[in-house]
């Protein structure tokens, strides 16, 4: 009988976290009586998760202010003081480190070099020592974070925390991140794609039925997209969806690892930009440094997007270019999905956006192979700084207090389907 019926223990988790969202969606306040109308739950039920979410201190419940005659009703609010969350981004180049209250705020931010990366358990130290420099400067008591949550490139083993073989981190083969992490630090611990990540914060800080079907352009030391439809997250059988890198946009490019050439993620890299500056004399092999260093990567990318940004022909031509052979890639993603919107993000995004959001528009819609028949709308990340590293953190909240139907069916509990427990005793 696996598999089919209610399971009743995880109903009542499901009521809570129903409860919990229509909380967190109206910031200032809702009513008991308003949260039945919203949710479809019966009164008692509203009642008596209501009192459950005060008792654990997640939810603040006052009194509305006096208006007439008779007693006021009470106003629920989210208490975003009652729990935190961290997130950590890995990059080759630096890690960083966001802490998160409740409603998603970022309280406090931490960025690093990265360790060398070809030593895993280095990186894992550092991460742990990072959680409690991060915890200490924002004054927050380890026991009220409810989890720590990871982004990295991919591919991943979500069910086992494996971090098997990303191509921008040498060095790392099968690094069990999420057991050596919960071992450092004693929190939970849960691992995602950094472009996966990025869509689980987008889908949780947009209002309801505002952001359903869309793609993530990640653009960062490599390039993914994130895709949610309905509503959620397309993670695959394996959770290694949105591997968009090995697209073909230029059939003269350079050869990709992968044995092809012109692969979007190689033509458009900023260690390949940066070594067409130095080509093209916008960038002194000096400025440039090395281009298998991320880090030095990252400052002469920034050169190089200044340079643009003065209006330096040679440098304005480079970006135009990598802007097109990224529309040749959302072409082919618009295409696949269906997606009526786009959104950008990602580490190197803010310096190439001037440019391509003068190219990447017009691009897609008279590519000759665009087949959708309706428009596509082109936004920007509304996560301040790195939404990577947030949407680490939110997956924390997301994971524990989003409604999720499938945990409903006999067979998959809470904790058999990676889900953290509502914390029901205050902190």
């Amino acid at each position: 009988m696996s598999g089919t019926g209610v399971n009743l223990g995880a109903l009542a988790e499901f009521n809570v976290a129903v409860v919990l969202d229509a909380i967190r969606r109206h910031p200032s306040g809702v009513t008991r009586t308003g949260i039945s109308a919203l949710t479809a739950l019966s009164g008692m039920t509203v009642s008596n998760v209501c009192r459950r979410l005060v008792e654990a201190g997640l939810v603040i419940e006052e009194a509305a202010p006096a208006r007439g005659r008779g007693k006021p009703p009470k106003i629920l609010t989210l208490n975003r003081n009652g729990g935190f969350a961290v997130g950590v981004h890995i990059d080759p180049a630096v890690i960083t480190y966001a802490l998160i209250d409740l409603s998603g705020r970022v309280r406090e931010r931490i960025r690093t070099a990265t360790p060398t990366v070809q030593d895993a358990e280095g990186v894992v130290r550092e991460m742990a020592a990072m959680l409690d420099a991060l915890l200490l400067t924002a004054e927050i008591d380890r026991g009220r974070v409810l989890g720590l949550g990871v982004a990295s490139p991919g591919p991943i083993d979500p069910q086992t925390g494996v971090v098997l073989n990303p191509p921008m981190l040498p060095g790392w083969h099968r690094v069990e991140l999420r057991s050596a992490l919960h071992l450092a630090t004693g929190l939970p611990v849960l691992i995602e794609k950094d472009a996966t990540a990025a869509v689980v914060s987008e889908l949780w800080f947009s209002e309801p039925g505002e952001r359903r079907n869309f793609a993530f352009l990640y653009y960062g030391t490599g390039f993914a997209t994130g895709v949610a439809l309905g509503g959620a997250a397309v993670r695959g059988v394996s959770s290694n969806a949105g591997d968009t890198a090995h697209i073909p946009v230029d059939p003269t490019g350079l050869m990709c690892d992968c044995g092809r050439r012109g692969c979007v993620g190689v033509v458009t890299a900023p260690r390949t930009l940066v070594a067409e500056a130095v080509r093209a004399g916008v960038l002194t092999e000096r400025q440039a440094g090395d281009t298998t260093d991320s880090l030095q990567v990252g400052s002469a990318f920034g050169l190089l997007a200044d340079a643009a940004d003065a209006g330096v022909p040679a440098a304005v031509e480079i970006l135009t270019v990598a802007s097109q052979q990224i529309a040749r890639a959302l072409v082919v993603v618009v295409n696949l999905l269906d997606v009526g919107e786009v959104v950008f993000g990602g580490p190197f995004w803010s310096r190439i956006a001037p440019v391509a959001r003068t190219v990447l528009p017009e691009a897609v819609r008279t590519d000759p192979g665009l087949v959708v028949p309706h428009g596509i709308r082109f936004s920007e990340s509304s996560i301040p700084g790195d939404v990577a590293a947030v949407g680490a953190a939110t997956l924390v909240l997301d994971n524990a207090f989003s409604p999720r139907p499938e945990a409903l069916r006999i067979g998959t509990t809470g904790e058999s389907a990676g889900r953290f427990s509502v914390p029901f005793s205050t902190p």
